[in-house]
């Protein structure tokens, strides 16, 4: 068995992110992270792609997307319904578990 070294970055939520770390990351090219933003799957902080930054919660959205795309052959606006409706559940379980001692 041969030890592979994989690369990783650790995402936390104080860590930001400019357009060409985000492609980097998530293996895409720019055109695409333009799209999820026009669907709104993401929205990165500032003005235009020179000063745009993705917290690493956009990072993860992105790479949900992706994986939606790629496994299930969701449409961008079908994915962005998706992850809504997955953070919506997320939230409500966070409800129930803190409601529920």
């Amino acid at each position: 068995m041969t030890n592979t070294i994989l690369p990783c970055t650790a995402l936390d939520e104080t860590t930001f992110f400019t357009l060409r770390q985000c492609c980097a990351l998530c293996r895409v090219n720019a055109q695409i992270i333009h799209e999820m933003i026009d669907e709104g799957v993401i929205n990165p902080t500032g003005n235009n792609p020179q000063s745009w930054r993705f917290a690493a919660t956009q990072i993860k959205r992105i790479q949900i997307t992706l994986r939606l795309q790629q496994d299930l052959r969701v449409n961008l606006p079908g994915a962005a319904l998706a992850l809504d409706l997955l953070e919506e559940l997320a939230e409500l379980q966070g409800l129930v578990t803190t409601d529920n001692p």
